[in-house]
């Protein structure tokens, strides 16, 4: 499925930005950065539980704030992309 996540990490406290690395690290593992704290991923529904879990671990439930918007598995109908595209077929092999 094709989740949307977005996150506001505080880099005010101490921790803050290495809090902020390993959130977008993680987010990484399973999309593409499309904007500053702003991923397209795509998961599995079976590994959904994990990829949230991981997040809830990392974040400050005190400072920071992560939303994770489920699009579904039809991603091309649920997003419309205006201007410079830079986009990743997010569910295609990927070889790193």
């Amino acid at each position: 499925m094709y989740v949307l996540v977005t996150y506001d990490v505080s880099t005010k406290s101490p921790g803050g930005e290495g809090r902020l690395r390993k959130v977008a690290r993680t987010c990484e593992r399973y999309g593409q950065r499309v904007q500053n704290s702003v991923f397209e991923c795509v998961v599995e529904p079976a590994d959904y539980h994990e990829f949230l879990e991981r997040l809830k671990a990392l974040v400050d439930d005190t400072e920071d704030t992560v939303r994770l918007y489920n699009l579904g598995k039809r991603r091309s109908q649920a997003v419309e992309i205006v201007g410079r595209r830079e986009e990743a077929r997010l569910d295609d092999t990927l070889i790193v």
